[in-house]
């Protein structure tokens, strides 16, 4: 439930408070006025993108009054005491491995026969989609969210090195990202990690930033090298093939190995607690990291001067797409045709700020195809030059779909064995090969197949 901890989320909201909104029927309405709940999390920027994007649907239904639940923290807990009372909203945000198990259980509405009465929902890009079965589909990935290379550009000018490639075809090689990140690679005496004296414990800053355990910042690197999680039948884990075992060796040699980055605990400021990616490259403490398309938000409100690059490949590039939580509309609701407007509605980049924002990238194909409907979202002073192809051209032509929205069971799989046996990676106590090789057999027993997809 990451996504860089829900983009941290700030503020505590109390789950008797969400329980009592979910089940008040909303706030003040005119008599006979619809009224409907919709319960999301984020960051303030974005909570405020989505009270204004609700009041432009009421004034565009005056009919209809709609009560924000918005719910910044623990949100899967509080959501699934809501399912548990049967007291949920109308709509909203639901977390991506969730959202198949309420399907399954008839808690969310198939919206499948509404993609004719709304044409742009019947646009979007084949993976957006979240099917539970044969014409049975639970609601949408709520963003195409994908995977970059984030770059701090005063960081990259002192070290001479040329700015990472913004397109796929020139990407660097994973050689080539090494080679960079040793020069970008200083402790508090200005040495190299290559050279006599480093000290590794007096790191002023690192070349790279790549974690370890969330599976969608290398999940890319590993498709690109050949391989993937499972077998075509999702029924035998991969993760014990040479292809995967490099990509998870090279990625636990960038600590461990040739120093050039950060272990656990060593971007921490106080207690567990890592600072945002715009924060590490604002104060130069990492030059390069691989994140999330929703950190441009935040670097353009911090000020930060970067840069974004597209990931460093093995063969073909790739990088992990459709790394959001899920949109639905629930079965519990009252008011399913109203609901349904409403969720049409909310991630339209007509009227949403978030697009063009920075923090969302839409799922109409139309938005990566036709140019008109690009720059509505792009040309603006919140996207930089390199926007265009190192997001919205690779995001097309390159991105694959996040395991989250792919394999069936992965939430117990990740909290049971993958987890645990990244951490373990990531501790450096045992080589990717053996820890893998482990946790393999264990998660082929967990594996229940691909969630299910088809054309429309």
């Amino acid at each position: 439930m990451k996504r860089r901890e829900l983009f941290r989320m700030g503020g505590l909201a109390a789950l008797g408070a969400a329980a009592a909104a979910c089940g008040s029927g909303g706030g003040a309405a005119a008599p006979g006025a619809t009224q409907l709940q919709f319960m999301y999390w984020g960051s303030t920027f974005e909570k405020a993108a989505v009270e204004k994007m609700l009041k432009a649907f009421e004034q565009k239904k005056p009919q209809i009054k709609v009560k924000p639940v918005f719910t910044p923290d623990e949100y899967d807990v509080k959501l699934n005491t809501l399912v548990a009372g049967g007291r949920t909203p109308d709509l909203g945000y639901v977390p991506m491995s969730m959202s198949f198990r309420l399907a399954e259980q008839g808690k969310l509405v198939n919206l499948f026969p509404y993609l004719r009465k709304y044409p742009q929902l019947a646009g979007y890009l084949p993976d957006a989609y979240l099917w539970y079965g044969q014409d049975k589909l639970h609601g949408v990935a709520t963003a195409n969210e994908i995977e970059l290379l984030w770059y701090s550009k005063a960081a990259i000018a002192e070290a001479g090195v040329a700015v990472p490639p913004a397109v796929a075809s020139s990407a660097w090689s994973w050689d080539q990202l090494l080679e960079n990140a040793y020069k970008l690679t200083v402790d508090q005496n200005g040495r190299h990690p290559d050279e006599s004296g480093f000290d590794p414990k007096q790191v002023r800053q690192f070349g790279i930033s790549v974690s370890l355990t969330y599976t969608a910042a290398w999940y890319g690197f590993l498709r690109s090298n050949g391989g993937d999680f499972a077998d075509e039948a999702g029924r035998k884990c991969l993760l014990d093939t040479p292809e995967a075992i490099e990509v998870l060796q090279n990625l636990q040699d960038l600590i461990y190995k040739h120093r050039v980055a950060p272990g656990p605990g060593q971007l921490a400021a106080t207690g567990d607690e890592v600072p945002g990616t715009n924060i590490l490259l604002k104060t130069k403490r990492v030059a390069m990291v691989v994140d999330g398309h929703w950190a441009l938000l935040d670097m353009n409100e911090s000020k930060v001067d970067y840069g974004i690059g597209v990931l460093p490949t093995y063969g073909d590039p790739f990088t992990t797409s459709q790394v959001a939580g899920a949109s639905s509309v629930f079965s519990g609701t009252k008011n399913v045709e109203e609901a349904v407007e409403l969720f049409a509605f909310h991630i339209d980049p007509q009227y949403v700020d978030l697009y063009r924002q920075g923090l969302w990238m839409p799922q109409e194909r139309k938005y990566y195809e036709d140019q008109a409907a690009i720059d509505s979202w792009t040309r603006n002073d919140g996207h930089p030059p390199e926007f265009r192809t190192a997001v919205v051209d690779y995001a097309r032509d390159h991105g694959v779909p996040d395991l989250r929205n792919r394999v069936k069971n992965l939430s117990a799989i990740s909290s049971d064995v993958l987890t645990p046996a990244l951490q373990q990676i990531e501790s450096g106590k045992e080589p990717a090969a053996t820890v893998l090789k482990a946790a393999v057999p264990k998660i082929t027993g967990m594996l229940q197949g691909w969630q299910h997809t088809q054309a429309l």
